[in-house]
């Protein structure tokens, strides 16, 4: 594990990591999915589209579908996950207590998410964590690639003018995962959610089940 004094930003996943919407979200693409003619499960959406941008399930989405699909299958989407996580919004346990453990060691950190600007924002209000951070908040609509390319993290890194060694990257998709890698970012695979361990054992610092690991002593801690 790298050491607190060599980590100059630690950049968070949002869904998954942060806020508990990976179970929302599956459930409610494979409903869609169903609708429009191409049956899925939940967990077959977790395999093909876990740390996808959005535009990506749209495209796949369409080009099974035996019903046409328009840009606005992608509203009813975001909608519905909206309304859902509105409903029950849940962060991920430990959040706070490691948020509030990285404030009291003024290292900086940031989020950088496959979801667009507008659900990022909205999942965190409703659990009361856009204010932390509010300003650092990187979105695959910045960039013309989205995870897997290492390009959304490049873009968190060079505005914040942190080398990307210098990142620690928090992510809970196979997709993020070799985005972190691919950018040249330490990363920790997350799997206190839906996505199991053995999918994340790619990433360079290991695999946890609780962020409030990283702030203990030991091989993980921060």
């Amino acid at each position: 594990m790298i050491a607190a004094r060599d980590t100059g930003l630690v950049v968070f996943d949002c869904d998954g990591v942060l806020v508990d919407t990976e179970r929302i979200g599956p459930e409610i693409v494979a409903e869609l999915a169903t609708e429009a003619g191409w049956p899925l499960t939940p967990d077959e959406v977790r395999e093909r589209f876990l740390g996808r941008p959005e535009p990506y399930l749209y495209e796949q989405v369409r080009a099974h579908a035996r019903t046409p699909l328009g840009p606005e299958w992608l509203d009813l989407y975001r909608a519905r996950v909206r309304d859902a996580f509105t409903a029950r919004p849940f962060t991920m346990p430990g959040v706070r207590e490691l948020l509030d453990a990285l404030d009291a060691r003024q290292l900086p950190y940031c989020v950088a998410s496959s979801g667009g600007h507008d659900r990022i924002e909205h999942s965190l209000t409703v659990t009361g964590l856009w204010n932390r951070f509010a300003g650092r908040v990187f979105s695959a609509e910045d960039v013309p690639r989205g995870k897997p390319a290492p390009d959304l993290f490049l873009h968190a890194a060079h505005t914040l003018a942190v080398p990307p060694a210098a990142c620690l990257v928090v992510e809970d998709s196979p997709a993020g995962v070799t985005a972190a890698l691919a950018a040249g970012m330490p990363v920790i695979g997350y799997a206190g959610g839906p996505t199991p361990r053995e999918a994340l054992a790619h990433a360079s610092h290991g695999v946890i089940d609780d962020l409030r690991v990283l702030v203990e002593e030991g091989p993980h801690g921060l």
